[in-house]
Parts: C-alpha cells; structure tokens; sequence
C-alpha cells in the first residue's frame, strides 16, 4: 500500500494573509475596511470560536455553479431556487425513532421521489403524494432493526445498500426486485454508480466494486480497520477515473477505477487515538477537479491535491458539514455554528459569522448545524432545533428563521427549483 505521509507541522505554523488585490470584497467595502485593515489568522490548535469580518460583503457570481459531474465529485455549488420557502407538499410514511440526523437522501424523480419509512419499506410517491408502489423485502425480525437505506440510481433501477448488510437492486418503475445479496459487513458510505458499476465502503473500511447487472463483486480495497462505529457515513467521490474514498478512522485514499490498485493515500488521524474516539466525524468529500476539500469534528479542514494526496493547505475548522464551493470561495457551518468563508486556493479565512447570536445563551449550548445547501445566493440552514435558516452569502445576515413542525432529520435538498426536508414522519417540499 502506498502512503504520502505530510508533515502537518509545517502547515499548521503556516499563516494567513490578506492583500487589497484578492478582489473578495467591494470597493465601498474595502475602505472602510483599510482604517482597520483585514486582521490575519495563524493556524494555531485551538477552535475558532468568535466573529471575524462580520460585516465583509462579497462579490458572488450570479452563475448557477457547481461541477456538470457534481453527482460524482460532490461539487453541487449553487443550486436554481428563488428561497420563498412556501410549503407545497408533504410526503408522509412511518416515524422513525428519534433521532437527530438521517445521512440517508431521497432519490428525486422528474415525476416524484423515492424514499423509504422506519421497516425498511422503499416508496416511490408521484407529486401528488401518491403512493405508486412499495417494496419490502426484509423478514420480521430485521424490520424491527429499523433499516437505515442509502440509495443510488441508473436509467432503469435503484442500487440499495443498508446498515444490515443487505445489497439489492429494485426496478425504478414496478418496485420489482432484480437481484439481492447479503454482503459480509453493513455498508457505511454513499454509493456511486459509474457506466456499469457501482461502488460503496463498508463498516470494515473496505472500498468494494459490484456489477450493476447482478450485484457480483468486481474488486475490493481494504484499508485499516476500525474497532469502533462512526457517526457519519464514509464519503465516495469519482473523479479523473479514480475512486477516491473516506474511511471511519479519517484516511483518504484514491484508487484506479478499473483495476482497484491504490494510487496514493492520506492519514489525516492517528489511528490508535480514533479507535478510542466514538464520535469522529468526517464530512463528505468535495472536488473542483484538481483539489479535494473536506473537513471534520477534531479541527482540521483540508484542502488536498487530487493527483498527488498531498495537503495544499489545512486549516482549523470544526465541521463535519459538507464544504460548498462558489467562485474561487468555499462556504462551511462550524459544529458550533459559525458560518466560515474561505479562499479556496490560498485557504485563507476571510469572514465569520456567528449564525446562533440571537438565540439565548442555553439555546446557543444545544443547537448545531444539521446541513446546508445553496441556493442562487442564499444559503439554507438545518438545525436539531428544528429551524430553517435563510442565510445571504454576501453578508452573511440571516433573512428569515422558520420553525417546522416535526423534528428534522436531514440537511436541505434542492431540485428541480424546490427545497426538500426530511422530518421523523414525512419529506416536506417547499417552492
């Protein structure tokens, strides 16, 4: 097995500039801000817990951005909704236990969507809230195991993968099974079809290929173990014919997507520290195409280039939420809840906000950040205290709070022009 080791030191006393031709910010802005000047950051250990250049007001592009490919590299960047936030319809099935967050996303239809309930069944509703077909195909003692589902689809069928092992494949217009397999571990990550494959990492850490036709495994790639379960869902992305992949102990590797054979990996933790932590999280992986960009719960947010593994620039960011990337900025919410706005090349901080200061301070201690998405210029913000926020990018005010009835489990979803939530009971879409 390869491995580039980096000298995280050396990053890690690296400080962060600022100059007047980064051309981040208006011109109105830039002097008011010459009196004070944009202070630097040093990457030091310790969280960034207070606001910085609060009232810097952006320039952002009018574009609807993200990669053409952003299925596969996970670069969704801005996406086409007007944010008026007017619920349309509510897609009902049975509560799930509670929980505070599901990593598990419908698949959308242009005629509907297809997600699951708490026994494991698969519905495919239409945009009437109609029921057009069911599928279950667990035995009763696995249905009170209540499955957690991950879905991918291809032109005809759905590729499912649970926390019981359990691999199969439905027809996406009858709900028919086409095949069904048990594979040695549960699966633990997204899954990413490509031409005629598939590919998912299991709570074993191993990177496996199947055949979409039958489900038969092509290849697998073990990395090391873990004794202990994560939180989060390894991330998968496809880009440049590599696979490249998360795993529960926060190494990265990327591997030839024909063959399996590891082009090179990057240990972000000491493993003998993380298979004694139960609550490391990993956020998904982001590529531009030349960088790969992620982040966890322990302080580190990386930025790593595709070819080699090597780290461009590591910054300290606590955030287990999936970095969004427009123009040359990327936008993340911290686990504490502060809205971080980076320089995507340089990694430079260039302004913080903190999106719970208007909540009383035993409100602040208990509320963190579920997801976010983009849309056109505004970001949109889950919360465990069950709050919709509506964020401006350019200056970082928040424009509209809304409580929703139900507990909500998931980040916001966007498309098709609409904005989608999933709550204990039933998927909410909004106009």
């Amino acid at each position: 097995m390869i491995k580039f080791f980096s000298v995280i030191f050396l990053f890690l006393t690296l400080g962060c500039s600022f100059n007047q031709n980064s051309k981040i910010w208006n011109q109105k802005d830039q002097k008011s801000y010459d009196k004070q000047k944009v202070k630097k950051i040093f990457q030091d250990q310790k969280k960034i817990i207070k606001e910085f250049n609060p009232f810097l007001r952006l320039e952002i592009s009018n574009k609807i951005l993200g990669d053409k490919k952003k299925g596969y590299t996970n670069n969704f960047g801005s996406l086409k909704y007007s944010g008026k936030l007017d619920k349309k319809n509510s897609f009902k099935f049975n509560k799930f236990k509670k929980t505070y967050k599901l990593d598990s996303k419908p698949i959308f239809l242009e005629n509907g969507l297809v997600f699951f309930d708490n026994k494991g069944t698969i519905i495919r509703y239409n945009f009437d809230k109609k029921v057009e077909w069911k599928q279950n195909i667990y035995k009763r003692s696995e249905k009170k195991l209540n499955p957690n589902i991950n879905f991918s689809r291809t032109n005809k069928n759905l590729i499912i993968a649970d926390n019981l092992s359990k691999i199969y494949s439905l027809d996406l217009k009858t709900g028919e099974v086409i095949w069904s397999k048990y594979n040695t571990y549960p699966i633990n990550s997204d899954i990413k079809t490509f031409g005629d494959k598939f590919y998912l990492v299991d709570f074993n850490n191993t990177l496996k290929c199947f055949n979409i036709k039958d489900g038969s495994e092509c290849w697998n790639v073990q990395t090391e173990k873990s004794f202990t379960i994560s939180n989060k869902k390894n991330s998968i992305i496809l880009v440049n014919n590599n696979v490249i992949f998360s795993n529960s102990i926060g190494d990265i590797t990327a591997v030839d997507i024909l063959s399996g054979s590891i082009i090179w990996q990057l240990p972000t933790q000491n493993s003998k520290i993380i298979n004694k932590t139960y609550d490391f999280e990993i956020s998904n992986l982001v590529s531009d195409g030349k960088s790969i960009f992620f982040s966890n719960n322990k302080n580190q947010f990386y930025s790593v280039d595709l070819k080699t593994g090597t780290p461009n620039w590591i910054n300290n960011i606590s955030s287990s939420l999936t970095p969004i990337l427009i123009d040359n900025l990327i936008f993340t919410t911290s686990n504490e809840g502060f809205l971080f706005v980076i320089q995507r090349k340089q990694g430079n901080i260039i302004r913080i906000n903190y999106l719970y200061k208007n909540l009383k301070l035993k409100e602040r201690n208990n509320t963190f950040p579920i997801g976010h998405k983009v849309g056109d210029k505004n970001l949109y913000l889950t919360s465990n205290n069950n709050v919709l926020d509506k964020i401006e990018l350019e200056t970082g005010i928040i424009l509209e709070s809304r409580k929703l009835s139900g507990s909500i489990l998931s980040e916001p979803f966007i498309y098709n022009e609409n904005l989608y939530i999933i709550k204990n009971n039933s998927i909410t879409q909004f106009e």
